[in-house]
């Protein structure tokens, strides 16, 4: 029913819910929205919504993007030994992979996409979404990278900075990518993070210190990277 892969506080302040690109100025753009920072309940439930939009009633494909008040959310693959301390809300939620944080001073990306009938393959969609990242770090001068037998975006094969997890239902994905740029990342030391220790993590600021971008320039970035990346997997109608 859900095909996956991968790895109370109170409620936030709402920025405003920004339509970043209209898809009837171009028809094979994915829309994006820009929620600003939103709880990650509110956030699952959006893109829930916009799934069943997106398979039932001809909804479009779309980038949520946003970041999230600090929490832990859980994946199908979390061990049992994953929490290290008990400070931050905690979502079991159905993407695949282990238990990540998420937390202020992250890009957060869910892609809301119609898989096209021969394209899906949610291992290569995967690739794809690590791609888009690796290509806007290569943009700012970071040379970003993978890691064998571990999904996500590493800096030298050892340090990570993005964490990625999806689902899908009936072939229309959800849940997506999340990537430090000025996060705390002593927040990770609350959980083993996909399994590894919090000392793996890394962020754009801890990389490219002064030359580190501004959030809202990496992120339009990012958006654009993405387009260009999962255009080739999208259910796109003629």
């Amino acid at each position: 029913m859900f095909p996956q892969a991968g790895c109370e506080h109170e409620a936030p302040t709402r920025t405003a819910d920004r339509v970043t690109h209209d898809p009837r100025l171009n028809e094979s753009a994915l829309s994006v929205r820009d929620l600003g920072l939103i709880d990650y309940a509110e956030a699952w439930a959006l893109q829930k919504q916009l799934v069943d939009a997106r398979r039932d009633v001809g909804g479009v494909d779309t980038l949520l993007v946003c970041e999230h008040p600090a929490v832990i959310t859980t994946g199908r693959g979390t061990q049992n030994d994953f929490l290290r301390e008990a400070r931050f809300p905690i979502h079991e939620v159905e993407r695949g992979g282990e238990a990540t944080y998420h937390g202020p001073g992250q890009i957060v990306v869910y892609p809301i996409v119609g898989l096209a009938e021969g394209a899906r393959d949610l291992h290569a969609y995967l690739r794809a979404l690590e791609q888009a990242c690796l290509d806007a770090c290569a943009q700012f001068g970071l040379g970003a990278g993978r890691r064998e037998g571990a999904t996500g975006v590493w800096v030298d094969g050892a340090r990570k900075l993005a964490s990625l997890g999806v689902a899908a239902r009936r072939w229309v994905t959800y849940h997506g990518l999340a990537l430090n740029h000025s996060t705390d990342l002593s927040h990770f030391e609350a959980i083993q993070p996909c399994g590894f220790e919090a000392s793996v993590m890394t962020s754009l600021q801890r990389e490219l210190d002064a030359r580190c971008p501004a959030r809202d320039d990496f992120r339009d970035a990012l958006v654009e990277h993405l387009q260009q990346q999962l255009h080739a997997f999208r259910e796109i109608p003629s």
